[in-house]
């Protein structure tokens, strides 16, 4: 927070300074001159034996860290609210549900600016029978309000100049330290303030005055931003709407990104009706970035008909996952001497045949014969060699290689 000074105290501190310019810098330093007369002082470094320092406190996964602020961007319609609902779950059991450790059970508060109560209920339902996590798991653990009854401004503008809103962040201060609250949740950011989101000077005091909070507190902060208009591109947390302070105050930043209908295809999900989204942790200053991780929202129904989409954890399929060396021995058997084109525009294709062998649809899975006919002919399973084709001109054409053994 900015200090407020009277001008008789910022005519006390010029003579201060003053009195320090005559000095010089040739003059000889005295006792009295080391010693700091103001509220600024430089700390001298001390050694300390680096087992004694405690270590960071990682939270959830590499995204959420004690006393730290972090952020959460991605595009409206991703699933990013579902998947906060799913983690707070996962935080408040103590249960790694969606890949992510959790090294205990946590208290989470989440503090939705936008959906009603009824809906919150709805979706953390859902996600603990889908996730099948009874009551007693979370009693106590898991805290969620809503902006709708009880709105959250931390800040508003008067006359171009920010006010942080003191009285706010003190009883968020006083009820974080009374639930012992260990993750606070706050969904959308720009819900809680009421300042220029584009000015960099504004979100730069907002955003700072909950790495205090956080700070303060003993907790984990993290702030759900929305992006600006991609127009179907990726994004980066460098996508966030409005001023970059509030990525900058952050140590952790992770984007959303909706799976594309071309990785849909490849993944073998044409036909799928669930929604998928990938994540990347592309900012982290105190963990390593780690790689792309996926999501599924599935749609579920609760006991009263509503339908209610649930956050879960998703791989993308390995090509192998479920060939067996029965299975490539059943291909190579049906592939051996029949010159089958390695083009995949071919009528011979020998993917095709891979594809009926398998019992896999040729349509949605072209990718995957693909990878697997790459695999094995890197492997030795089968060879290229050459033929003659329709045309009477040479084709690569695959056979058996070294044969699989079962």
């Amino acid at each position: 927070m900015t200090e407020t000074l009277s001008f008789a105290e910022i005519d006390k501190k010029l003579q201060s300074a003053h009195q320090l310019q005559g000095h010089g810098s040739n003059a000889q330093a005295s006792p009295q001159a080391e010693q700091s007369t103001g509220t600024i002082s430089a700390t001298p470094f001390k050694w300390r034996d680096p087992a004694t320092i405690p270590r960071r406190e990682f939270l959830y996964g590499r995204n959420l860290i004690r006393k730290q602020v972090s952020v959460t961007v991605a595009p409206g319609g991703v699933g990013k609210s579902t998947l906060g609902v799913a983690e707070a779950v996962a935080m408040a059991s103590g249960r790694d549900l969606l890949g992510d450790t959790v090294p205990s059970k946590l208290k989470v508060w989440l503090y939705n600016l936008e959906d009603e109560r009824i809906e919150m209920q709805r979706r953390i339902i859902a996600a603990m029978q889908v996730h099948d996590v009874a009551f007693a798991e979370i009693k106590d653990r898991l805290f969620y309000d809503t902006g709708r009854e009880r709105p959250l401004c931390t800040a508003i503008t008067i006359s171009n100049q920010v006010e942080i809103i003191q009285p706010v962040i003190e009883e968020l201060a006083q009820e974080i330290t009374r639930r012992e609250i260990d993750v606070m949740i706050v969904d959308p950011f720009v819900s809680s303030h009421q300042v220029n989101e584009n000015d960099n000077n504004s979100i730069d005091k907002v955003a700072k005055e909950w790495v205090a909070l956080a700070d303060r507190c003993n907790c984990a902060i993290e702030l759900v931003h929305h992006t600006r208009k991609a127009y179907g591109q990726e994004v980066t947390s460098e996508s966030g709407r409005g001023a970059t302070a509030l990525l900058a105050a952050a140590r952790s930043a992770r984007v959303l990104n909706k799976m594309s209908p071309k990785m849909r295809e490849d993944a073998g999900l044409p036909d799928d009706h669930s929604s998928y989204f990938s994540i990347d942790r592309d900012k982290a200053n105190l963990a390593p970035e780690g790689a792309r991780e996926w999501r599924r929202i599935s749609p579920f129904t609760l006991a009263n008909g509503d339908s209610v989409g649930v956050c879960e954890n998703w791989q993308w399929p390995d090509a192998f996952s479920d060939i067996t060396p029965k299975d490539t021995l059943r291909c190579q058997n049906a592939i051996e001497g029949q010159n089958l084109r390695f083009s995949d525009q071919a009528a011979n294709w020998v993917g095709a045949t891979i594809a009926k062998e398998l019992g896999l649809d040729l349509g949605s899975n072209k990718k995957r014969l693909k990878t697997i006919i790459r695999t094995w002919l890197g492997t030795g399973v089968l060879v290229k060699k050459e033929a003659l084709g329709p045309q009477r001109k040479m084709v690569p054409v695959i056979d058996v290689g070294e044969w699989m053994t079962q």
